[in-house]
């Protein structure tokens, strides 16, 4: 099956009514899509109740994407961490994740590393304690550096992905530097494959934050066109001969396009999602 949805689900507002109170925009967001990736979990550890409270307000059929908490995947350099150990973080993380395991929601959880977790040894071992700690929980892989798509690295990358059980998250981005990755269109996982659209705002991607603008405010600023949503209907397709679920996020949201562009794909794709939230009425 193909799901087709967003990164996160507070700031779409073209989805949602006027009005439309914050505790109610998921089951909303869920008369749209059927799948969403939780981002607050990578800045915290997320309350087991949050979790209880988001798979209660989808359908039977809703699909989350988790992301893995920011300390597992070694963004916080310097900075002070809640937990004691690895193994107490990584414990946390997987007690947050039952409520979605209780009731089938749970698609995967996503490793996504920074730009400057390179392809050396140290970092594949790394990769090896992440996948143990995990156990068989379904996890997906998205590199920021270029380094481990490099000639030298790629095929031997993709091999070590099916190994070891990776779920490949292939990344449309900017080619802007060893901080980006090239799309690598490649299934290593029969079940499932996640693809992840960022975008393609290479004069925003690298851009730093500054007194007057966030970066995440200019990196995804980015709307798809037609002939580049058609593009990846060729690979998708091409895609699903080789792993059952394909789940398509949009994340190019700093200007609002992200919802109307995973629209545009569902249509190209003439796919009809059943078993959807009713959606609100705007009356008021």
């Amino acid at each position: 099956m193909i799901y087709i949805g967003l990164t996160g689900w507070g700031d779409h507002y073209s989805l949602y009514p006027d009005q439309l109170k914050s505790k109610d925009k998921l089951s909303e967001y869920s008369s749209h899509f059927l799948v969403v990736e939780v981002d607050a979990s990578f800045y915290a550890v997320q309350p087991v109740r949050n979790a209880e409270k988001w798979v209660r307000e989808t359908p039977e059929n809703f699909r989350f994407v988790v992301k893995a908490y920011q300390g597992m995947t070694g963004h916080q350099r310097g900075e002070e961490d809640p937990f004691e150990t690895k193994q107490e973080m990584f414990q946390a993380f997987k007690d947050s994740l039952a409520p979605y395991q209780r009731v089938n929601k749970l698609a995967m959880v996503l490793f996504q590393f920074p730009p400057w977790f390179e392809c050396n040894k140290d970092n594949v071992t790394y990769l090896r304690y992440c996948k143990q700690m995990m156990g068989n929980i379904p996890v997906a892989l998205e590199f920021r550096n270029q380094s481990w798509f490099h000639e030298r690295f790629r095929n031997s990358t993709l091999s070590f992905m099916k190994e070891e059980g990776w779920i490949h998250s292939i990344a449309d981005e900017p080619q802007a530097g060893n901080g980006s990755v090239p799309c690598v269109p490649v299934a290593t996982n029969s079940s499932k494959t996640l693809i992840r659209m960022h975008g393609r705002n290479i004069h925003g991607w690298n851009k730093p934050s500054s007194a007057e603008t966030n970066w995440r405010d200019v990196r995804y600023l980015y709307k798809y066109n037609q002939q580049e949503l058609l593009e990846w209907k060729q690979r998708i397709t091409e895609l699903s001969k080789n792993s059952k679920d394909i789940i398509i996020v949009f994340n190019n949201n700093s200007g609002g396009d992200a919802a109307g562009n995973a629209k545009e794909l569902q249509e190209l794709l003439g796919i009809e999602y059943k078993g959807l939230s009713p959606k609100q009425l705007d009356l008021f």
